[in-house]
């Protein structure tokens, strides 16, 4: 019985061994992915921004700005590629729209990003877009990937509509979540004018019949957490100018927007509250359940071998039972 027992326990030993590095190695990659049907809302805001009016094409001072930014993962065009593609696929459509102080809006600008749902790389597709121009993406955008690393990755520039290193800076605390800081400065650099503009009349194409050209320049920071790979926080230092043609006059250039743009922060809670539950699922898969069941098979192991060893070990001498010998009388 104590032989039986301990074969139970050694297969149960080797079974738990044996699952810890699947879990880590093999279950992990297969299991973390980006849910199709995601949707997301982040707000940003700029105060004491520079902001264009561009119905006197001239700049002046504003209190706020606000950025909304919805990311909405679309799961027909998704399942659609993933026919073709062999894999899955995330797509998100996206859309920044931008509000002055009064409410108006300034401009929006829609974006289409189709990744792998498990690398986070890009995923070439029909229909890959920025403000209805097509794009072929190279890196990442929006998201790091799972288990980000302490390197510099390639970052996409929706703006610029091209690809540059963004620097990996060092480990930081935000907020009780351990993370890695990024950063990024984009140069000066020519970049397409918003296809929707807050004047009526005034489009991308009768800009550009003006010879009016738009420039941006950007610090980007981003303060992501590692194990998801999802930033917890975000700011811009951000500058655009107009410059040149005849829709300025005189002028050789003017500022249409200069801000520090930053998340508000009811929005900054809620992104590390769920950051720091979806970082404990992880950790499950990563850590907690690789680790346990490794400890779990050490133990078993060990009650195994000493229920062997118990059983293997020789009897006693067996007790004298016999009774002794009465004396006889005379």
């Amino acid at each position: 019985m104590r032989r039986k027992a301990g074969l139970v326990l050694l297969a149960l030993a080797v079974f738990c061994t044996a699952l810890s590095p699947l879990l880590r190695w093999y279950a992990f990659p297969r299991l973390a992915k980006v849910p199709a049907n995601e949707y997301q809302t982040m707000v940003l805001e700029a105060k004491d921004a520079t902001l264009l009016d561009y119905g006197t094409m001239t700049a002046r001072t504003v209190p706020r700005i606000t950025i909304v930014q919805t990311l909405k993962g679309n799961v027909e065009a998704s399942e659609r590629i993933e026919r073709t593609a062999g894999r899955d696929v995330v797509v998100w459509d996206g859309l920044s729209h931008v509000l002055g102080p009064d409410g108006a809006m300034v401009s929006s600008v829609p974006e289409r990003y189709i990744f792998d749902a498990h690398t986070q790389e890009p995923v070439h597709a029909t229909g890959e877009a920025v403000d209805g121009d097509p794009v072929r993406r190279e890196g990442i955008e929006f998201k790091w990937p799972f288990l980000t690393e302490k390197r510099d990755y390639q970052y996409f520039d929706a703006q610029a509509r091209s690809t540059a290193p963004i620097h990996y800076k060092g480990t930081r605390d935000f907020r009780g979540v351990p993370v890695y800081y990024f950063e990024q400065t984009v140069p000066w650099t020519k970049v397409p004018m918003p296809r929707t503009l807050p004047v009526q009349g005034i489009t991308r194409e009768t800009v550009a019949e003006t010879g009016t050209t738009r420039w941006y320049t950007t610090v980007r920071r981003f303060w992501v957490e590692p194990l998801t790979g999802a930033p917890v926080y975000g700011e811009e230092i951000h500058r655009e100018e107009l410059r040149g043609g005849t829709l300025l006059g005189d002028r050789d250039k003017v500022t249409a927007f200069a801000g520090h743009v930053k998340m508000r922060e009811d929005y900054i809670e809620h992104t590390v509250a769920l950051v720091k539950h979806n970082r404990t699922l992880v950790l499950l898969l990563t850590s907690y359940l690789p680790w346990g069941f490794l400890t779990l098979g050490g133990l078993l192991l060990a009650l195994a071998l000493r229920l062997e060893a118990r059983g293997r070990r020789p009897a006693g001498p067996a007790p004298d039972t016999a009774r002794p010998a009465e004396p006889v009388s005379a």
